[in-house]
């Protein structure tokens, strides 16, 4: 059995909040029951990376807490985010503090061919 869950967001787009909770969601519930669990962050969902785009994005309309609030309990529960690196060529590099790392492609293709990796992409 697969002991890592990598979350691949490529085709969420921010313009479109209610899309972002499931991932976050998930991420969040795979890390507390134990699982490695990794969010990679590429394309137009790359946005999210950039300091000041979650913080005014809600999954919901009148909901009290922001995506970038879904990401920090993600990132404390110990889901680690990492950004591709055409992202900051699309977005800048004024990152939010959670993004723990920037891979490349051969990264992301690596990871999701490895046994013991399940891939959700969203």
């Amino acid at each position: 059995m697969a002991d890592k869950l990598l979350i691949v967001m490529v085709n969420t787009d921010p313009s479109s909040p209610s899309e972002l909770g499931a991932p976050f969601f998930q991420a969040t519930v795979a890390a507390a029951m134990e699982y490695e669990v990794e969010v990679v962050m590429t394309g137009r969902a790359g946005e999210l990376a950039k300091k000041g785009v979650a913080e005014n994005l809600y999954v919901q309309e009148g909901s009290p807490k922001s995506v970038y609030e879904f990401m920090k309990d993600a990132h404390e529960a110990g889901v680690v985010f990492k950004v591709c690196t055409p992202t900051l060529d699309l977005w800048g590099d004024d990152l939010i503090p959670e993004i723990d790392e920037t891979v490349g492609g051969a990264y992301v293709i690596s990871q999701a061919m490895d046994d013991d990796t399940v891939t959700f992409t969203y």
